[in-house]
Protein backbone atom coordinates (compact mmCIF):
# COMPACT_ATOMS: atom_id res chain seq x y z
CA UNK A 1 0.00 0.00 0.00
CA UNK A 2 1.28 3.67 -1.01
CA UNK A 3 0.18 6.93 -0.73
CA UNK A 4 1.21 8.94 -3.73
CA UNK A 5 1.74 12.62 -2.60
CA UNK A 6 1.53 15.74 -5.20
CA UNK A 7 1.69 19.69 -4.92
CA UNK A 8 -2.03 19.29 -7.27
CA UNK A 9 -4.71 17.57 -4.74
CA UNK A 10 -6.50 15.56 -7.57
CA UNK A 11 -3.12 14.02 -8.40
CA UNK A 12 -2.81 12.21 -5.13
CA UNK A 13 -3.43 8.77 -4.94
CA UNK A 14 -3.70 5.77 -2.22
CA UNK A 15 -4.01 2.67 -3.43
CA UNK A 16 -5.15 0.91 0.25
CA UNK A 17 -8.70 -0.71 -0.38
CA UNK A 18 -9.79 0.25 2.84
CA UNK A 19 -11.36 3.27 3.53
CA UNK A 20 -12.48 4.47 7.38
CA UNK A 21 -15.85 4.42 5.70
CA UNK A 22 -16.99 1.07 3.40
CA UNK A 23 -19.59 1.43 1.25
CA UNK A 24 -20.87 -2.08 2.46
CA UNK A 25 -19.99 -1.01 6.46
CA UNK A 26 -23.55 -1.53 7.40
CA UNK A 27 -23.93 -5.85 5.95
CA UNK A 28 -27.04 -4.84 4.90
CA UNK A 29 -28.00 -6.24 1.45
CA UNK A 30 -27.12 -9.67 -0.42
CA UNK A 31 -27.49 -8.17 -4.63
CA UNK A 32 -27.64 -10.27 -7.63
CA UNK A 33 -24.05 -9.95 -9.34
CA UNK A 34 -25.44 -8.42 -12.94
CA UNK A 35 -27.09 -5.00 -12.23
CA UNK A 36 -28.35 -2.46 -14.95
CA UNK A 37 -27.36 1.21 -13.99
CA UNK A 38 -28.84 3.27 -16.68
CA UNK A 39 -29.16 7.27 -16.21
CA UNK A 40 -32.84 7.07 -18.19
CA UNK A 41 -34.95 9.48 -16.11
CA UNK A 42 -38.49 7.81 -15.16
CA UNK A 43 -37.27 4.59 -17.09
CA UNK A 44 -36.42 2.76 -13.91
CA UNK A 45 -39.47 3.83 -12.36
CA UNK A 46 -41.65 2.67 -15.21
CA UNK A 47 -40.45 -0.46 -15.54
CA UNK A 48 -39.94 -1.54 -12.00
CA UNK A 49 -43.93 -0.07 -11.87
CA UNK A 50 -45.08 -1.97 -14.63
CA UNK A 51 -43.23 -5.27 -14.30
CA UNK A 52 -44.03 -5.29 -10.48
CA UNK A 53 -40.34 -5.77 -8.99
CA UNK A 54 -39.48 -5.68 -5.51
CA UNK A 55 -37.66 -3.97 -4.05
CA UNK A 56 -34.62 -5.41 -2.24
CA UNK A 57 -32.49 -2.12 -1.29
CA UNK A 58 -32.32 1.11 -1.09
CA UNK A 59 -28.90 3.73 -1.24
CA UNK A 60 -29.85 7.03 0.83
CA UNK A 61 -28.20 10.45 0.22
CA UNK A 62 -28.60 13.31 1.60
CA UNK A 63 -30.56 14.74 -0.99
CA UNK A 64 -32.72 11.85 -2.29
CA UNK A 65 -33.33 7.79 -1.51
CA UNK A 66 -32.35 5.50 -4.71
CA UNK A 67 -34.57 2.35 -4.72
CA UNK A 68 -32.52 -0.93 -5.79
CA UNK A 69 -35.02 -3.19 -7.44
CA UNK A 70 -34.15 -6.97 -8.83
CA UNK A 71 -36.02 -8.51 -11.66
CA UNK A 72 -36.18 -12.00 -13.16
CA UNK A 73 -35.19 -11.23 -16.82
CA UNK A 74 -35.13 -14.06 -19.25
CA UNK A 75 -34.70 -16.37 -16.48
CA UNK A 76 -31.55 -14.82 -14.69
CA UNK A 77 -32.12 -12.47 -11.35
CA UNK A 78 -30.16 -8.84 -12.17
CA UNK A 79 -30.87 -5.97 -9.85
CA UNK A 80 -31.23 -2.34 -11.31
CA UNK A 81 -31.63 1.22 -10.01
CA UNK A 82 -31.90 4.53 -11.68
CA UNK A 83 -27.84 6.12 -11.77
CA UNK A 84 -27.72 10.15 -10.45
CA UNK A 85 -26.37 12.47 -12.30
CA UNK A 86 -22.72 13.10 -12.06
CA UNK A 87 -19.42 11.49 -11.58
CA UNK A 88 -18.96 11.45 -7.81
CA UNK A 89 -22.52 10.56 -7.28
CA UNK A 90 -23.12 7.81 -9.49
CA UNK A 91 -19.70 6.63 -7.96
CA UNK A 92 -20.93 6.70 -4.83
CA UNK A 93 -23.92 4.81 -5.50
CA UNK A 94 -22.08 2.10 -7.90
CA UNK A 95 -19.31 1.75 -5.16
CA UNK A 96 -22.77 0.91 -3.08
CA UNK A 97 -23.64 -2.04 -5.44
CA UNK A 98 -20.34 -3.53 -5.96
CA UNK A 99 -20.27 -3.25 -2.25
CA UNK A 100 -22.85 -5.69 -1.62
CA UNK A 101 -22.06 -8.34 -4.01
CA UNK A 102 -22.47 -6.92 -7.76
CA UNK A 103 -19.91 -7.62 -10.14
CA UNK A 104 -21.02 -6.81 -13.71
CA UNK A 105 -22.48 -3.40 -14.46
CA UNK A 106 -24.27 -2.29 -17.74
CA UNK A 107 -25.23 1.36 -17.86
CA UNK A 108 -26.65 3.71 -20.93
CA UNK A 109 -26.91 7.09 -20.84
CA UNK A 110 -27.44 10.24 -23.25
CA UNK A 111 -24.27 12.16 -24.46
CA UNK A 112 -23.68 15.39 -26.26
CA UNK A 113 -22.25 14.92 -29.87
CA UNK A 114 -19.01 16.95 -30.34
CA UNK A 115 -18.15 15.26 -33.41
CA UNK A 116 -21.22 14.94 -36.85
CA UNK A 117 -23.21 12.70 -35.23
CA UNK A 118 -27.10 12.48 -35.88
CA UNK A 119 -29.52 12.38 -32.49
CA UNK A 120 -30.05 9.07 -30.81
CA UNK A 121 -26.57 6.98 -32.33
CA UNK A 122 -25.59 4.48 -29.91
CA UNK A 123 -22.03 4.94 -29.36
CA UNK A 124 -20.07 1.56 -27.59
CA UNK A 125 -17.22 4.27 -25.56
CA UNK A 126 -14.14 1.85 -25.30
CA UNK A 127 -11.98 4.89 -24.05
CA UNK A 128 -12.77 8.07 -21.62
CA UNK A 129 -11.01 11.27 -20.92
CA UNK A 130 -10.85 11.40 -17.08
CA UNK A 131 -11.69 14.99 -16.96
CA UNK A 132 -13.94 14.63 -13.70
CA UNK A 133 -12.10 14.08 -10.08
CA UNK A 134 -13.95 11.27 -9.10
CA UNK A 135 -11.76 8.40 -10.86
CA UNK A 136 -8.64 9.87 -9.26
CA UNK A 137 -9.56 8.38 -6.46
CA UNK A 138 -9.92 4.98 -7.74
CA UNK A 139 -6.76 4.89 -9.60
CA UNK A 140 -3.58 6.55 -10.44
CA UNK A 141 -3.63 9.46 -12.92
CA UNK A 142 -3.85 8.63 -16.57
CA UNK A 143 -5.21 11.10 -19.17
CA UNK A 144 -7.79 8.08 -19.90
CA UNK A 145 -9.34 4.54 -18.90
CA UNK A 146 -10.16 2.11 -20.80
CA UNK A 147 -13.26 0.52 -20.40
CA UNK A 148 -13.65 -3.49 -20.35
CA UNK A 149 -13.51 -5.28 -23.93
CA UNK A 150 -15.80 -7.83 -23.01
CA UNK A 151 -18.33 -5.70 -21.80
CA UNK A 152 -18.23 -3.36 -24.97
CA UNK A 153 -18.74 -6.87 -26.53
CA UNK A 154 -21.81 -7.78 -24.60
CA UNK A 155 -23.12 -4.78 -25.48
CA UNK A 156 -22.30 -4.78 -29.20
CA UNK A 157 -24.06 -8.43 -29.79
CA UNK A 158 -27.14 -6.55 -27.39
CA UNK A 159 -27.58 -4.17 -29.98
CA UNK A 160 -27.15 -6.35 -32.70
CA UNK A 161 -29.15 -8.75 -32.15
CA UNK A 162 -32.22 -5.61 -31.66
CA UNK A 163 -31.29 -4.44 -35.05
CA UNK A 164 -29.35 -1.16 -33.94
CA UNK A 165 -26.78 0.45 -35.61
CA UNK A 166 -23.71 1.52 -33.27
CA UNK A 167 -20.26 2.62 -33.54
CA UNK A 168 -17.09 2.48 -31.09
CA UNK A 169 -15.90 5.39 -30.19
CA UNK A 170 -14.13 7.47 -27.46
CA UNK A 171 -15.86 9.95 -24.74
CA UNK A 172 -14.42 12.75 -23.10
CA UNK A 173 -15.75 12.45 -19.25
CA UNK A 174 -16.63 15.97 -17.59
CA UNK A 175 -17.32 17.63 -14.49
CA UNK A 176 -18.13 21.16 -16.27
CA UNK A 177 -21.45 20.85 -17.83
CA UNK A 178 -21.52 24.87 -18.42
CA UNK A 179 -17.60 24.55 -19.29
CA UNK A 180 -17.31 23.12 -22.42
CA UNK A 181 -16.12 26.24 -24.23
CA UNK A 182 -15.23 26.41 -28.23
CA UNK A 183 -11.86 26.18 -27.89
CA UNK A 184 -11.87 22.83 -25.50
CA UNK A 185 -14.71 20.88 -28.01
CA UNK A 186 -12.38 21.65 -30.55
CA UNK A 187 -9.70 20.33 -28.73
CA UNK A 188 -11.18 17.31 -28.28
CA UNK A 189 -12.49 17.01 -31.29
CA UNK A 190 -8.95 17.24 -32.65
CA UNK A 191 -8.06 14.62 -30.14
CA UNK A 192 -10.45 11.50 -31.72
CA UNK A 193 -13.19 12.09 -28.70
CA UNK A 194 -16.84 11.32 -30.49
CA UNK A 195 -18.93 12.56 -27.33
CA UNK A 196 -19.14 13.81 -23.96
CA UNK A 197 -20.66 13.21 -20.66
CA UNK A 198 -20.31 13.22 -17.26
CA UNK A 199 -19.93 9.71 -15.67
CA UNK A 200 -18.31 7.12 -17.77
CA UNK A 201 -14.50 7.21 -16.81
CA UNK A 202 -14.81 7.96 -13.12
CA UNK A 203 -17.58 4.30 -13.45
CA UNK A 204 -15.18 2.43 -15.25
CA UNK A 205 -12.33 3.54 -12.60
CA UNK A 206 -14.24 2.34 -9.49
CA UNK A 207 -15.04 -0.97 -11.36
CA UNK A 208 -11.72 -1.24 -12.10
CA UNK A 209 -10.86 -0.75 -8.54
CA UNK A 210 -13.53 -2.96 -6.98
CA UNK A 211 -12.18 -5.72 -9.00
CA UNK A 212 -16.02 -5.41 -11.23
CA UNK A 213 -16.58 -5.69 -14.82
CA UNK A 214 -18.35 -2.09 -16.15
CA UNK A 215 -19.99 -1.65 -20.13
CA UNK A 216 -21.90 1.62 -21.18
CA UNK A 217 -23.58 2.24 -24.05
CA UNK A 218 -24.05 6.11 -25.03
CA UNK A 219 -26.72 7.51 -26.98
CA UNK A 220 -26.76 10.71 -28.74
CA UNK A 221 -29.08 14.05 -27.77
CA UNK A 222 -27.61 17.20 -28.07
CA UNK A 223 -24.93 18.33 -30.60
CA UNK A 224 -21.95 20.80 -29.89
CA UNK A 225 -20.63 19.63 -33.05
CA UNK A 226 -21.15 23.40 -34.16
CA UNK A 227 -19.46 25.32 -31.50
CA UNK A 228 -21.13 28.38 -32.52
CA UNK A 229 -24.33 27.17 -32.52
CA UNK A 230 -25.58 24.21 -29.50
CA UNK A 231 -28.59 22.24 -30.40
CA UNK A 232 -30.73 20.53 -28.23
CA UNK A 233 -32.42 18.80 -30.11
CA UNK A 234 -34.22 16.46 -28.50
CA UNK A 235 -32.17 15.15 -25.88
CA UNK A 236 -32.47 11.99 -27.45
CA UNK A 237 -35.49 10.87 -25.36
CA UNK A 238 -36.87 8.63 -28.21
CA UNK A 239 -34.17 6.39 -27.48
CA UNK A 240 -34.86 6.14 -23.33
CA UNK A 241 -37.02 3.21 -23.54
CA UNK A 242 -34.90 1.18 -25.94
CA UNK A 243 -31.96 1.71 -23.55
CA UNK A 244 -32.89 0.42 -20.59
CA UNK A 245 -33.93 -2.88 -22.64
CA UNK A 246 -30.49 -3.19 -24.07
CA UNK A 247 -28.87 -2.77 -20.91
CA UNK A 248 -30.52 -5.44 -19.43
CA UNK A 249 -29.74 -7.33 -22.72
CA UNK A 250 -26.20 -6.73 -22.51
CA UNK A 251 -25.81 -7.75 -19.02
CA UNK A 252 -27.15 -11.04 -19.43
CA UNK A 253 -25.10 -11.27 -22.52
CA UNK A 254 -21.82 -11.44 -20.41
CA UNK A 255 -20.43 -14.58 -19.08
CA UNK A 256 -20.90 -14.83 -15.30
CA UNK A 257 -17.83 -14.31 -13.09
Amino acid sequence: MSLQKSDIPILEYDNSPKAIIMPDRKGLYAFPPKAVFPFLADEVETFAKENRCGKIGEFISATKIYPIYKTRYQSEEVCFCQAPVGAAAAVQLLDFLIGYGVRQVISAGTCGAISDLRENEFIVPTEALRCEGTSYHYLPPSRTVRLDEDAAAAIERALAKNGVPCRRGKTWTTDGFFRETKDMVQYRKAEGFDVVEMECSALAACARFRGAEFGQTLFTADTLANVEAHDDRNWGLQSFPLALKLCFEAVLEMPSL
